[in-house]
C-alpha cells in the first residue's frame, strides 16, 4: 500500500522524509525535503538559461521582441520613456501592450546592459514559478509526487517553448499565476488576490484572467469564508475586468496617440476562412490538456482560468496564436498544472476507485510524459555538442557588426536586432518612416548578394545613396553616404 499517496494532507515533515536533527551538518540540513522545489528551481534555470543564451550566441533569434523590449527597457534604463523604435521610429511600447513591469528589470540592465540580462532574467522567473507547484504538490502528495510534479511542469512543452523563443512580458506572469492558484489551493484566499492582482501590470489580456481568479477563490470559499473574503473575491473580479477595460481602451490608445488598439484588427477580419480551424482547435486543446493532466484538470474549477487566454487566440485570425509554438501557451501551464494537483487531492479519496487510482498514478505519469516530450523540444539541444559553440560565421558577423558605431541610426532585421539595439538607434527593416538610417544591416539566409542588398536598400531609400561595406555570415552591412 502506498501511504504516501492515501495518507491525508499534512506537513511535509510526515510526508515519509526522516527530520535532521538538531546537531544535523550543513549537508545534512540541504537535504530537507522543503528545500526541495528551490533546488530544483536552480537546475532549470540553469537549463533554461543555457537553451536561450547559447541560441542568442549562435545568432538564432526567432524575432523581433528580443530587441523590442531591450530597447524598451533600455530607456528605463536610463530614466526615459520606454520608446521601441523596432515598432516605429518614437514609438512609445506602452502603446502598443500595457507591460509596465518590465519596468522591474531596469537596474538590473542598468548594471548589466544587453540582450543577455533579458534573457537570465526571464530564465530565473520561469524558474522561480517551479517553486509552488512542486511545493504545493509536495504538501499534498508527499515529497516524491511533489518532485515529480515540479519536473513534469519544469520541463512542459508549453514552458520550453516559450523559454526557446527570444523574451517576453509573460515570464513575469508565470511565477505570479503560480503562486496565486498555490494560495487557491491551500485556501489562502488574501494572499491569491494579492498574487494575482499585480497581473494586470504584465499584459492588458491578463486583466480577464485575473477576474477568473476572483470567480474561482468564490467558487472555492463561497460556503466556508467570511463574509469578507467572499466581498474582497469580488472586487478582485470587477478589478481585473476593469483594469483590463482601462488599458484596452483608454491606456494603450493614450500612449500610442493612434486612439485605438491596433490588436483589434486581428481580432475581427470578416474573413471566414481566418477563423480557427476545428481540428487546430482540438489539437492545441488537446496538447494542452493530454501529455500535462490526463485531462484530470477538467475536475478543478481552477482551470476556469485558462478560458480568457484560450478565448482571445482562437477568436483572433492570426494563424501563430492558434498554435503550440512560441511563447503563446506558456501562461497556460502553470494553471493546467496546479489544476491538476487540486484535481488529484479532489480524486484520490473518489468512492470509484478507478479514479482515486488514476488520481494517484497521475504525478508519475506527466511526469513521463515531460521526460519523454522533451527529446524533441528545445532541452533536448543541451545533449549536443554543437548547442555551445558560436559558429565562426556569426563570430565574423558579430565582428561586422561591430564596425557600426555606438549611437548610430541603423535600419535591420532578424539577426542584427539584438545585436545592435544595446547602442544604436535601431528600426524594422521597411519602417523607418522618413528616416534614412546612417547604417542597413541585414541577415539574409537566402544568399543575396552584395549588389542585390545595395539594390533592395536603394528601394527602401531612394533619395539616399548606400555603400556595401561587407558580408560576413549572411549579414551584409551598408552605410549611408554623404552628410549626416
Amino acid at each position: 500500500m502506498d501511504t504516501a499517496a492515501t495518507a491525508p494532507p499534512g506537513p511535509t515533515a510526515d510526508r515519509g522524509a526522516s527530520p535532521v536533527p538538531a546537531s544535523g551538518t550543513r549537508a545534512a540540513a540541504l537535504r530537507r525535503p522543503a528545500l526541495d522545489p528551490y533546488w530544483l528551481a536552480l537546475v532549470l534555470f540553469a537549463l533554461y538559461t543555457a537553451v536561450s543564451v547559447s541560441r542568442h550566441r549562435r545568432m538564432e533569434n526567432m524575432s523581433w521582441d528580443l530587441g523590442i523590449f531591450e530597447q524598451a527597457i533600455r530607456s528605463y534604463a536610463h530614466l526615459q520613456a520606454p520608446v521601441a523604435d523596432l515598432k516605429g521610429p518614437g514609438a512609445n511600447i506602452l502603446g502598443d501592450h500595457f507591460s509596465p513591469v518590465t519596468a522591474l528589470l531596469a537596474p538590473f540592465y542598468r548594471v548589466f546592459p544587453g540582450p543577455v540580462t533579458l534573457l537570465v532574467a526571464q530564465a530565473l522567473l520561469f524558474a522561480v514559478s517551479v517553486i509552488p507547484v512542486t511545493r504545493v504538490a509536495a504538501h499534498l502528495f508527499g515529497r516524491g509526487r511533489g518532485l515529480l510534479m515540479g519536473v513534469a511542469y519544469g520541463l512542459s512543452w508549453g514552458v520550453q517553448r516559450a523559454v526557446d523563443f527570444d523574451f517576453h512580458e509573460i515570464a513575469f506572469a508565470m511565477p505570479l499565476l503560480a503562486f496565486a492558484l498555490e494560495a487557491v489551493i491551500r485556501e489562502r484566499w488574501y494572499a491569491a488576490m494579492l498574487w494575482s492582482a499585480p497581473l494586470v501590470l504584465v499584459k492588458e489580456d491578463l486583466g480577464a484572467t485575473v477576474a477568473v481568479i476572483g470567480v474561482v477563490i468564490l467558487i472555492r470559499c463561497r460556503r466556508r469564508a467570511d463574509t469578507r473574503v467572499l466581498l474582497y473575491a469580488i472586487g478582485l473580479a470587477a478589478f481585473g475586468v476593469i483594469a483590463s477595460a482601462l488599458a484596452l481602451g483608454v491606456i494603450i490608445p493614450g500612449f500610442n496617440g493612434g486612439g485605438d488598439y491596433a490588436y483589434w484588427e486581428k481580432m475581427d477580419s470578416g474573413d471566414a476562412a481566418a477563423t480557427i480551424p476545428l481540428d487546430t482547435a482540438l489539437r492545441t486543446l488537446a496538447w494542452v490538456l493530454l501529455p500535462t493532466t490526463g485531462l484530470l484538470a477538467l475536475r478543478s474549477p481552477l482551470l476556469l482560468a485558462v478560458l480568457p487566454t484560450l478565448g482571445w487566440r482562437f477568436v483572433s485570425h492570426e494563424e501563430h496564436y492558434w498554435g503550440t509554438d512560441w511563447h503563446y501557451n506558456a501562461v497556460l501551464m502553470p494553471i493546467v498544472f496546479l489544476a491538476l494537483v487540486d484535481a488529484v487531492e479532489r480524486s484520490r479519496r473518489s468512492p470509484r476507485g478507478w479514479l482515486g487510482g488514476y488520481a494517484r498514478q497521475m504525478p508519475v505519469a506527466v511526469a513521463a510524459a515531460s521526460v519523454a516530450l522533451t527529446s524533441s523540444l528545445p532541452l533536448y539541444g543541451l545533449t549536443v555538442p554543437d548547442t555551445y559553440r558560436k559558429p565562426g560565421s556569426v563570430a565574423a558577423a558579430d565582428r561586422l557588426l561591430g564596425t557600426i558605431p555606438d549611437d548610430a541610426s541603423v535600419e535591420a532585421n532578424v539577426g542584427p536586432i539584438s545585436r545592435l539595439t544595446g547602442r544604436c538607434r535601431v528600426f524594422w527593416v521597411g519602417d523607418t518612416r522618413g528616416i534614412e538610417p546612417d547604417y542597413i544591416a541585414l541577415k539574409e539566409d537566402a544568399g543575396r548578394t552584395a549588389e542585390q542588398v545595395t539594390d533592395y536598400a536603394r528601394q527602401l531609400h531612394p533619395d539616399a545613396e548606400y555603400r556595401h561595406v561587407g558580408m560576413a555570415g549572411d549579414v551584409h552591412v551598408l552605410e549611408r553616404e554623404g552628410p549626416r
